[in-house]
């Protein structure tokens, strides 16, 4: 036979296998499942015939990973309550279709952030597992692959497998596992699969990392050509991640999913299993232990761009706490797992603090608006809620009080704000930029004469312009602007990719584990307090003990599951971290039960702008804590049942 008919017949049975996998899952046309290999090329001989090609081919495995740095597609950041975006903007240069469904806009004719299907600006994970296992399956053939790389490839690939449906447990719950891809022949019954139950996919996940893990390296040895590729410690971590979630509220012993099951009657969650805690603590201490062991800890240091000064001590203790998001990897102590694609949002984040700035101001819209419930998280600076510090004026917070000397590093000198910017801990000056509010950067690397915030009134520099340029909150998230890029006459960045874990998150969820496997131990407080430690607070004890109302608070599981609950949340805050904590917690319903407000951002005076006003009403039910599957995919594929109440 020709090469020509050879390749025309492999061209044929590709699209044929293409067509029935994309009907498995989607209903969808086929024609979408034909980037399924690199562009230009035609066959998978072709893109297996050589070491460099299948290497084209696992990149294109990590696609979908890499994706996820976008945050306007992760529901742990849109739907975290932690960031509204105005949904009135003609012209919206971004997909709002994750920061709408907070406002209930989720439906199952078609979902957003469909990452079932990949439509509604979600992506595609069940492509992205068959191309795992294309790659697993076609992994022999290069003759030229050197028997070393062939396992680590192998083991990258079986964990980038087990994230996808890790990803799509975490969303869907009961999901349909896809470990091989169907052949060619495969009958109509045997494309439409079933959702497996929960414990079912959560032990193949498992199972799967474990093939992974030993073969993976222990570091990244070549950072300027493989930062991004997974580890033995990125590995791990996510292990442990993964069986956190299972061991949570929302998959272990729910009562709202207590009668949900498959047209046969399967039960597709299972009733309460305590084991599962201990389980998920095995697997955090285990991947601290490997972290450590390859020199991973928390960034406790700040080291300095050229050209900064001098900096008060207040100002580089805000500083050691930002820069673990934003400084370089091969610099950055902290980061188990970061993404190596670039986040790109920084000129949400900054507020307009030049007058050129002013002028330029079409590339800097600034519209991540921070609402006042985000801002209320975070401690005093004595360490503790700022509703439980008995030395704090809580219900005097929004009165009136002029920035002072002894609080210069932190807001302006002479210049009015109000109490609740007084007196708090450092992660709030590094993570909240605010009216008044000093912002170390931008351009001032000297501490001398910083830029600070001027946001009252469309007079002012960050203050609301036009619509596309307004935050309509008053408050910005700070600490995802790196300290090193300036907004002036125009942008110049300073890149980061944003973290999937850092060591202060697996700290905090091996603390979490242990104390619902035992309580309050010593242990469990231990892993807390380093990070307060390295935010400049009192370990829990006795932060709790000498200024609590509540004194006792720490010492029972309920008082420390809050108290690690709320630790996690501002510690991870803006990282995409906090919605799928709430969402497995069982406490997003709660956290979006009230109107998310901000201050009255048009006010010139600040008896007046310092108004608390609705910006935004959330819409959530207990139904959302599990996305819909599109109505499409459920008359496809007849075996599929869709998720409660939807």
């Amino acid at each position: 036979m020709s090469t020509s008919k050879t390749s025309a017949n492999n061209m044929k049975s590709l699209y044929k296998y293409l067509c029935l996998i994309g009907l498995l899952l989607s209903g969808n046309g086929c024609k979408k499942y034909l980037d399924v290999v690199p562009p230009d090329v035609g066959t998978l001989d072709y893109a297996f015939r050589s070491r460099n090609e299948a290497e084209n081919y696992l990149f294109a495995c990590y696609n979908a990973i890499q994706n996820l740095n976008d945050l306007n597609r992760s529901p742990g950041f849109t739907m975290s309550s932690e960031i509204i975006f105005p949904m009135n903007l003609p012209g919206n240069p971004i997909d709002i279709t994750g920061f709408a469904l907070i406002t209930g806009t989720q439906n199952a004719g078609n979902p957003g952030l469909n990452y079932w299907d990949g439509s509604g600006n979600g992506i595609a994970m069940y492509k992205a597992i068959r191309k795992c296992n294309t790659m697993l399956e076609n992994i022999d053939k290069p003759a030229d692959l050197p028997a070393e790389e062939k396992i680590r490839w192998i083991a990258e690939t079986k964990f980038l497998k087990a994230y996808y449906h890790y990803y799509l447990l975490r969303l869907y719950g009961p999901i349909p596992i896809v470990d091989k891809n169907l052949p060619v022949e495969a009958s109509p019954e045997e494309v439409k699969v079933k959702r497996q139950p929960v414990d079912v996919v959560v032990n193949y996940i498992t199972a799967l990392l474990d093939e992974a893990i030993p073969d993976l390296p222990a570091t990244i040895d070549n950072p300027a050509k493989e930062l991004g590729r997974v580890t033995k410690a990125a590995a791990m971590a996510i292990k442990a991640e993964m069986l956190m979630t299972a061991a949570s509220p929302l998959f272990n012993g729910n009562p709202d999913y207590s009668n949900f099951k498959d047209q046969e009657g399967t039960a597709l969650f299972s009733p309460y299993d305590a084991a599962k805690w201990q389980k998920a603590a095995a697997a955090c201490k285990a991947a601290i232990d490997v972290c450590e062991g390859v020199g991973l800890r928390l960034n406790n240091t700040f080291i300095p761009a050229p050209g900064v000064g001098n900096l008060p001590d207040k100002i580089r203790q805000e500083l050691v706490f930002q820069t673990s998001l934003t400084q370089r990897w091969d610099i950055n102590t902290e980061l188990i797992w970061s993404l190596n694609a670039i986040w790109h949002g920084q000129e949400y984040c900054i507020p307009r603090m030049t007058q050129r700035a002013n002028q330029n101001d079409n590339d800097n819209p600034a519209y991540f608006a921070v609402p006042i419930s985000t801002t209320d998280l975070f401690y005093t600076n004595n360490g503790v809620p700022i509703e439980q510090d008995k030395n704090w004026d809580y219900g005097g917070r929004n009165q009136l009080q002029m920035g002072d000397a002894e609080n210069a590093p932190y807001i302006k000198q002479g210049y009015t704000t109000i109490k609740a910017h007084f007196n708090r801990e450092t992660r709030f000056y590094a993570s909240i930029g605010f009216d008044g509010g000093i912002w170390f950067g931008n351009g001032i690397l000297d501490g001398a004469n910083p830029h600070y915030v001027e946001a009252r009134g469309q007079s002012s520099l960050a203050g609301p312009k036009t619509l596309q340029k307004t935050n309509i909150t008053g408050y910005w998230p700070k600490k995802l602007a790196n300290y090193l890029t300036v907004y002036d006459n125009g942008f110049n960045w300073t890149d980061f990719s944003m973290p999937v874990m850092r060591m202060s998150g697996l700290y905090l969820l091996y603390a979490e584990a242990l104390n619902e496997v035992n309580g309050p131990t010593a242990e469990a407080l231990s892993y807390v307090d380093r990070v307060r430690e390295r935010a400049g607070l009192l370990g829990v004890t006795d932060a709790w003990t000498r200024y609590a109302k509540d004194p006792n608070k720490p010492n029972s599981k309920d008082g420390l599951r809050d108290i690690i609950h709320q630790e996690r949340r501002i510690e991870l805050c803006f990282e995409g971290q906090s919605g799928w904590d709430l969402r497995r917690w069982k406490e997003l319903q709660m956290v979006l039960s009230a109107p998310l407000k901000g201050w009255s951002v048009y006010e010139d005076q600040a008896i007046n702008y310092y108004r608390a006003k609705n910006v935004e009403i959330p819409v959530f039910g207990t139904r959302d804590y599990l996305w819909p599957i599109s109505t499409n995919s459920l008359v496809v594929n007849s075996n599929l049942v869709q998720n409660p109440a939807w």
